[in-house]
Parts: structure tokens; sequence; C-alpha cells
């Protein structure tokens, strides 16, 4: 069958959109495939999908806030366990905290590192510890440029010793070689380590804020 497209665009014509009564098939057709295709597509893209997008958008949130939530009460819950936790922190740094010395101690505890090595029978060629601190956060490092001699039995036994003061020592750089007389000669760095008194650690935070607040701005 041959679809006479003049004859369509003539009923098209005479159409009288206004009375719809005197409509032909073909009008009321493509009134039709108006309403049930071109309005639902045109409301889809109009009026439903952003409410769409807004509702995945208010879904989304209300996951998060689930998790979040969650999250939360799960902290609730483990307060008290989270309060224990931290006092027994705040015990172990404080214990850590004991083994560094302060200020007025550091004599001391070179005097304890000398006596270490001349009560296992070893010689110090060199014992000099540096002329300035290296600061950290909360504490300092004193390296201490150290040469002995003697038998091999007696710097482990100095290294042990060491390792057993009541303040935190450490052996760096360790070198051991032939010495005379038949003993051995062994340099090293001794690290000590210092904290730092409240007003030293707020001197050093002034100064670092000072030097952060001097530097040129990246471009």
């Amino acid at each position: 069958m041959a679809i006479n497209f003049n004859q369509i665009v003539d009923d098209i014509k005479r159409t009288n959109w206004k009375d719809p009564g005197t409509w032909s098939l073909l009008p009321m057709l493509l009134v039709l495939v108006v309403i049930l295709v071109v309005v639902p597509v045109a409301g889809y893209f109009l009026a439903w999908d952003p409410q769409y997008e807004e509702l995945s958008k208010g879904l989304e949130q209300e996951e998060a806030l689930k998790k979040d939530y969650l999250a939360k009460k799960t902290q609730a819950v483990n307060l008290d366990l989270h309060r224990q936790q931290l006092r027994e922190i705040d015990t172990q740094f404080g214990a850590l905290l004991k083994q560094l010395p302060n200020k007025s101690q550091m004599d001391a505890l070179l005097v304890d590192i000398n006596q270490a090595g001349l009560s296992r029978g070893l010689q110090f060629e060199l014992f000099k510890p540096a002329t300035s601190e290296t600061a950290r956060e909360f504490y300092t490092e004193l390296p201490i440029q150290l040469k002995v001699v003697g038998t091999y039995h007696d710097m482990g036994g100095f290294a042990a010793d060491v390792g057993q003061l009541p303040r935190i020592v450490t052996l760096n750089d360790i070198g051991i070689e032939a010495g005379k007389d038949g003993n051995l000669a062994m340099e090293m760095t001794a690290r000590t380590f210092r904290y730092l008194d409240d007003d030293e650690v707020a001197a050093q935070r002034k100064a670092s804020a000072a030097t952060k607040k001097a530097a040129p701005a990246k471009k």
C-alpha cells in the first residue's frame, strides 16, 4: 500500500485544531503520539530527571550520615576504653621521658658514660662532646665522639653497660681496628638525649613561627 504524503500534508493543513470533532484519523494519531511519547519524554528531562538527581544526592547524603552516626556511636560506646588507653599512653610516655635527662643531669650522664668505659679497663683516647646540641621537637641530641682502646671482651661489656644506663644513650658509627699491644681501638659516636623544659619548648616554637613568618611566600 503506497502512502500519499501529499494527501497527508493536505489533511494536516485542512485540520481545524480548535475543533477536535472534525479531525481525521491522521491528526488524531499525531496527537495521540504526542500525548504518549513526547509529553512523557519532555516531562522526564524537564521535571523528573532533576528530581531523580536530587533524590540520588539525598540517598548518598543519607548513607554518609548513617556511616558518620555509626562511627560516632562506636566512639561513644568505646569512650571509656579510649580514655583508659590514653592514660596508659601518658604513663608510657612519662616513663620514656624519665629516661631523658634534663639540662642539669647531662653532666652526670657524661660522667656515667666515662665511668662505664673505665670500669671495663678501657683507655679513652678521645672523649669529645659536641659544642652544641641538635634541637628536635621536644628533645635535643648531643653527639659525643669516642675512641677507646682495650680488648674485644671489654668493649662488648662497655657497650652492654651503656645500654643499661638509666638514661638513653645510643652508640652509632662504630669502627674497630687493631690497636697497640694486641688490643683493639674502637671509634664511635655516642648520642645522648635531653628533653626540653617548658620554657625551652615555648622558645623553640616561637623561633619556628618567626622563621616561617619571615620566609618568602612561594609563587
